[in-house]
């Protein structure tokens, strides 16, 4: 399973970002107010996370385990299955049946955490205790874990997105190996398409940006885009990158039979976290996704091999072949907890301490989170995960950038997807500038 259902659902962004406004009016304390406590006395912290299958909750009790074997004197209340709406409300009210420490799907809400003072600034701790972060964690997730140089946040597992596709049916059509570029990519997606009349007897791939993990910023992060410019504005309609990734996207829609037939197909699929998959059932030839899809597409027993790979790239970026999305699940301790000094014992537990790390992606399957764990030999995997592993660790990999109001701006964006993929909207630059310009209002709004 994914760290989280990966901030692909729309509707779940938008509650997402809804329920963090209310931190904007939290200023819940500053960072370091409530260190004052002595981490080697007998204490009881609390620990608020969103994992509810059973084999997760099972995890987190093993992880859980083994910091309080480390440190006896630390109990910790675990509170499992807490959305963010739970945890924002607990952050603003306090308490002491309220978290000290708590975990987020939602990398979108790192922002928001760091400039509403809901969870304290990590710097001051990493530096008392000897750890620097540039050197702990990969690349992306160092820089997913902190906004405006408030690092309020640590990883605590990641997940890789990367191209799943059908080796069998890839030696059916003679194609020798997974596309390394997009024009690669393109080729073969048209070759593995086979139609049947308004339908497909199998799609080579599912461009739409409906089609599960087929976000924008999943497809733009190999092109890897600029976000924002040096003074906060949107980089939407300046950076190349982005018309690069619009235009490829639906030139993928267009060839592979357009918008209307492809939503038509995709409203006969399975359900992506279901055994139906259309990946899963081989009506789908190549699927963008995350770690996580690897196991659950071989406990759906599919009738074919699975071959993992990076995403392809843009033909003048093929030296960057290897490269791809990070996101994952974050950490941080509560800016009303008066346990500070415990918490963070925790934290460090949990997202430095390279045992616990290892062992928690084990029990898991998702990325490790530290450049220790990566290359770690107690490392317990599927021969093709390591095609993730590489993707976390690779300098080139990208992640979306943490903003003020949250997640808002990918909404927006998406939104712009939507449109331009149906024809709604048909002037690629203009559309740009509008929903660049929308980006910077409601980020202005926010401030």
């Amino acid at each position: 399973m994914p760290t989280a259902i990966p901030e692909v659902t729309r509707k779940a962004a938008l509650a997402v970002t809804a329920s963090l406004a209310l931190l904007t009016t939290a200023c819940t304390g500053q960072s370091g107010s409530g260190a004052t406590d002595d981490a080697s006395k007998d204490t009881t912290i609390n620990f608020w996370h969103a994992w509810s299958a059973p084999n997760e909750v099972k995890a987190v009790g093993t992880l859980i385990a083994g910091f309080e074997k480390a440190h006896p004197n630390i109990h910790v209340n675990v509170v499992g299955n807490m959305t963010d709406d739970k945890i924002n409300q607990a952050l603003r009210s306090g308490g002491d049946k309220a978290p000290d420490v708590i975990s987020s799907f939602t990398t979108n809400n790192v922002g928001k955490f760091c400039s509403s003072g809901a969870l304290v600034d990590l710097n001051p701790f990493f530096k008392k205790s000897g750890i620097d972060p540039e050197t702990t964690f990969p690349k992306t997730m160092n820089e997913y874990t902190q906004f405006d140089g408030n690092r309020c946040t640590a990883p605590l597992l990641g997940d890789a997105y990367g191209l799943y596709y059908n080796k069998t049916e890839f030696k059916k059509a003679g194609i020798a190996g997974p596309p390394k570029t997009w024009s690669e990519f393109e080729a073969d997606a048209k070759k593995l398409t086979i139609s049947d009349g308004d339908s497909y007897k199998q799609l080579g791939f599912m461009p739409d940006y409906h089609g599960w993990e087929t976000t924008t910023e999943h497809y733009f992060a190999q092109f890897s885009p600029t976000y924002f410019d040096k003074d906060g504005k949107s980089n939407l309609a300046k950076d190349p990158a982005f018309e690069k990734g619009f235009s490829l996207q639906k030139r993928l829609v267009d060839e592979l039979g357009g918008f209307q037939k492809l939503e038509r197909f995709r409203a006969t699929l399975g359900d992506e976290w279901g055994p139906k998959h259309p990946f899963h059932t081989g009506q789908v030839a190549m699927q963008l996704d995350g770690e996580w899809r690897l196991g659950m597409a071989e406990a759906a027993k599919p009738g074919f091999e699975i071959g993992v790979a990076p995403l392809p790239v843009p033909d003048d970026q093929a030296g960057q072949y290897g490269k791809g999305y990070i996101t994952g699940t974050i950490t941080g301790i509560a800016a009303t907890s008066h346990k500070q000094n415990a918490a963070w014992e925790l934290v460090k537990y949990m997202t430095t301490n390279t045992d616990a790390v290892v062992g928690f992606s084990n029990d898991l399957h998702n990325v490790p989170s530290t450049l220790a764990a990566l290359k770690s030999p107690q490392l317990k995997y599927d021969p093709r995960f390591k095609t993730f592993l590489d993707i976390a660790a690779n300098a080139n990999s990208t992640t979306t950038p943490a903003s003020l109001n949250g997640g808002v701006y990918l909404v927006t964006i998406q939104q712009f997807g939507y449109d331009y993929e149906s024809g709604k909207v048909k002037d690629l630059k203009s559309g740009l500038r509008k929903t660049a310009a929308q980006i910077d209002t409601d980020i202005a709004q926010a401030k």
